[in-house]
């Protein structure tokens, strides 16, 4: 396939679009890119610069999010973020694109890159739905700061509901907040790899103020006091936690 459609399938059921007791909340696809020199991430951040965020934009997107790894293992990851209002916005953002002449033409050299130099090596896709608690991005001031990618992987479905649970009825979102960890999402992967898990973002002025950020958390009278709460330990709810320091792109809208 030469268009947008082999980065991903449209066709989604229209099921998690709302929950009826909150706001609206959004989706957001993650895509991750593993490349393997610098030609193909100049490539791809070419792609993302000149041809597919003008073309999420014009289809309604208003904020996407490109980010480089801060400390790669060998050549950086790509991280690219979007938002959707709904499964069936995300749908139709996918169509619009696929008709899109301009986009097609801009982002050729991405779209058709040969079997002999491919534009990467793999795309990872995740679908996540945000948390009732924080149903819509938070974009960040545009000067310079870092990002935390996290994500809490659970045993079991249940494990994981009871950990968002956590998030969004017993306040841990709020002790976010409170601490000025400065929140970009939180979502529930609906499809994607390693599920059961949580996907969060956080951002920082700089790795200082990161470490005392977590610092801060850690020691929170608050959390000591959820975190103990019967049935809420992470020991219970959470097996595994990633953590990744990330990068804005210049072109970067998140």
């Amino acid at each position: 396939m030469t268009s947008t459609a082999a980065i991903i399938s449209p066709v989604i059921s229209n099921a998690m679009v709302k929950d009826d007791q909150h706001e609206p909340a959004e989706f957001y696809e993650l895509r991750v890119y593993t490349l393997k020199d610098d030609i193909q991430q100049k490539l791809v951040e070419d792609f993302y610069s000149q041809a597919a965020i003008p073309a999420f934009n014009k289809a309604g997107v208003e904020h996407v999010g490109v980010f480089t790894e801060l400390k790669p293992e060998g050549q950086t990851r790509l991280f690219v973020l979007i938002p959707y209002r709904s499964l069936v916005d995300f749908n139709e953002v996918i169509v619009k694109l696929e008709k899109d002449k301009v986009f097609q033409q801009k982002g050729a050299l991405y779209l058709t890159a040969p079997a002999t130099a491919p534009a990467y090596v793999r795309i990872e896709n995740s679908i996540m739905k945000a948390f009732a608690h924080s149903p819509k991005m938070i974009v960040p001031p545009n000067k310079s700061r870092i990002f935390e990618l996290r994500q809490y992987q659970s045993a079991s479905e249940a494990a994981g509901k009871k950990k968002i649970e956590m998030f969004n009825d017993q306040g841990e979102i709020d002790i976010f907040k409170r601490l000025g960890f400065k929140p970009v999402f939180w979502g529930e992967t609906v499809i994607g790899p390693s599920r059961p898990n949580l996907t969060y973002m956080v951002t920082f002025d700089d790795l200082d103020s990161k470490a005392l950020h977590w610092k801060s958390f850690v020691d929170d009278a608050q959390w000591k006091k959820i975190s103990t709460v019967d049935g809420y330990s992470d020991a219970l709810l959470v097996n595994k936690i990633t953590s990744t320091l990330l990068l804005p792109a210049a072109y970067s809208q998140v």
